[in-house]
C-alpha cells in the first residue's frame, strides 16, 4: 500500500477533520471561556491527525502548538513567556517545513493570532471575535489543502460564531449576562 496516496489521503483527511469540525462549533457555542478552550483543544488535535494525512507539516505543528497553547489557557496559564515562545518556534520551525507556498504560511499566521489575542483577551465576546478571525484565515487555508470538511465547517463556524457573538452582545445589553471575564 502507497502511504502517499494523495486522492486517498484527502479522503480520510476529511474524515477526520469531520469530528474535529464537531469540536470547533461546539467551542464556539458555549459561553464559558473554559469550555470553549477544552472543545478547541480536541480540535486541535485531532486536526493534528488530519494534516498528517494532508502531508501538510506547518499544520501538524500549528495543531500540536494550538492544542498545548489552549490547554493553558483553559487552566489560566499562558504567561507571556509561553506566549512568546509559541510565537518564536512557530516563526522559526514553520517556515522551515512548509511545503505548500504562501498556503503552508496561512497555519503560522492563525496561530500567532490567535495566541496574542489568547493572552490578551480576557472577556468571552473578544475571544469569540478572535475565534471569528481565526476561521476565517484556516477556510482559506484548507481549502488550500483540500480539507473541504473543515473548509465548509470553518465558513459555518464562522456564521454560527457571529449569531452568538450578537446573541451575546444582545444579552449583555439587557442585562442578562455579566460582561466581566470568566475565572
Amino acid at each position: 500500500m502507497n502511504i502517499l496516496n494523495l486522492p486517498l489521503n484527502i479522503l480520510i483527511g476529511n474524515g477526520i477533520s469531520f469530528f474535529a469540525s464537531i469540536a470547533l462549533i461546539l467551542s464556539c457555542v458555549v459561553n464559558d471561556k473554559r469550555e470553549a478552550y477544552k472543545y478547541q483543544v480536541i480540535e486541535a488535535l485531532i486536526l493534528t491527525v488530519s494534516s498528517a494525512f494532508f502531508l501538510s507539516w506547518t499544520g501538524i505543528l500549528t495543531m500540536l502548538i494550538a492544542a498545548a497553547r489552549n490547554y493553558l489557557v483553559m487552566n489560566e496559564r499562558l504567561s507571556s513567556r509561553l506566549a512568546i515562545i509559541f510565537i518564536i518556534i512557530t516563526l522559526i520551525i514553520c517556515p522551515l517545513i512548509n511545503t505548500m507556498g504562501l498556503i503552508g504560511l496561512l497555519p503560522m499566521i492563525g496561530i500567532i493570532q490567535l495566541t496574542i489575542c489568547n493572552y490578551y483577551l480576557k472577556t468571552i465576546k473578544w475571544i469569540k471575535v478572535a475565534f471569528i478571525v481565526n476561521v476565517l484565515i484556516y477556510a482559506v487555508y484548507f481549502i488550500g489543502i483540500y480539507d473541504l470538511v473543515s473548509c465548509a465547517t470553518q465558513v459555518i463556524t464562522a456564521i454560527i460564531g457571529f449569531i452568538s457573538l450578537v446573541k451575546l452582545i444582545k444579552d449583555e445589553k439587557e442585562g442578562n449576562i455579566d460582561s466581566q471575564p470568566n475565572n
